[in-house]
């Protein structure tokens, strides 16, 4: 566990360089070191078992990255494309550089190299072990959602075109929101997903305000929808909850004084339903940042703020600037 002194050093200027199997022997000494420095296992990492041959063989293909500090190996990960998808796989830090930034450094690198890579990749994808919840939490972070659990491992997902904002007030967040307003147009549909009090009205207040819309946006729980019209001759503003409806097509015999087509539409609990309304959506995540209390290294135990991971679907936003929203 960090002190306040460790946690005040300056951080050190860290290099990500993109590498092939000429670097497997400096990723295996990183991979080692790491891995050997975490909780024992039950089943053992198999990262442990790596060797200068197992790891040229990884890199052969995907290649991986290589963080360093005066040329000195600090941080480490492998690239494993596979179909539409790519695994990162012996992501680790040496000990005594955690904290630094070194591991935000490697995912946005990840990033970069992927969407350069001119593979179509869809998405990121790593696996952590159950038995370790901070390192799940830590993934959590970084915008990789979990998508299927087989023990002992947790396998998280993180769309490539994913932007994450951190939302620390509600002010925050419905700045994010206004900002948002000004790329939506007539017929578009926004997919709002969160839990309880994670700040999906507080979002769309914003939104509206952006939009410029008449009446106060509160949460449409027990009327299913509600109509903004817009008070500036822009696109009225169509406040769903879809928490109680089967399908999205139940919209259809709704008797609202618009047109989808004609509207932006906000849908609360709209995850897995809004396939069917439109191809092209923007899907919002709004994570409550939940923190370790025993971890003083993490300032979210503190506080509750909030992330808002934006993914944009279908060829609808292609244009999208998320430069805008930051």
């Amino acid at each position: 566990m960090s002190t306040a002194r460790e946690e005040s050093r300056p951080r050190p200027d860290v290099v990500v360089r993109r590498v092939g199997p000429e670097a497997a022997e400096h990723v295996m000494h990183v991979v080692h070191e790491a891995f050997s420095a975490r909780p024992p296992l039950d089943p053992p990492p198999g990262a442990l078992k790596e060797t200068v041959h197992t790891i040229r063989g990884k890199l052969a293909d995907g290649g991986g990255l290589l963080a360093v500090i005066d040329d000195q190996p600090v941080g480490t990960l492998i690239l494993d494309p596979i179909g539409s998808s790519t695994y990162i796989r012996r992501f680790g830090v040496v000990p005594g550089m955690q904290g630094m930034g070194i591991a935000g450094r490697l995912i946005d690198a990840a990033v970069d190299a992927v969407a350069d890579s001119g593979r179509g990749t869809d998405d990121l994808i790593v696996q952590a072990r159950e038995e370790l919840p901070a390192t799940v939490r830590f993934w959590d972070r970084q915008g990789f959602r979990e998508i299927r659990r087989y023990s002992p491992l947790v396998e998280m997902r993180r769309p490539l075109r994913t932007a994450v904002f951190q939302a620390p007030t509600a002010d925050a967040m419905r700045g994010i929101g206004r900002s948002l307003a000004g790329q939506l147009s007539h017929g578009d549909l926004v997919v709002l997903t969160g839990d309880l009090g994670a700040g999906k009205t507080t979002f769309t207040q914003g939104l509206g305000a952006g939009l410029g819309v008449r009446g106060n946006v509160t949460s449409p729980t027990f009327v299913i929808a509600r109509v903004h019209p817009s008070t500036v001759g822009g696109p009225e503003l169509v406040h769903v909850d879809a928490y109680r409806l089967d399908g999205l097509e139940e919209l259809d015999d709704l008797d609202l004084d618009t047109s989808l087509d004609e509207a932006v539409t906000v849908v609360e609990w709209g995850e897995d339903l809004a396939e069917g309304l439109s191809e092209s959506r923007l899907e919002i995540r709004i994570v409550r940042a939940i923190g370790d209390p025993d971890d003083d290294r993490d300032p979210v135990s503190m506080f509750d703020p909030r992330r808002v991971e934006v993914t944009p679907v279908g060829p609808r936003w292609h244009a999208l600037s998320f430069r805008a929203l930051g």
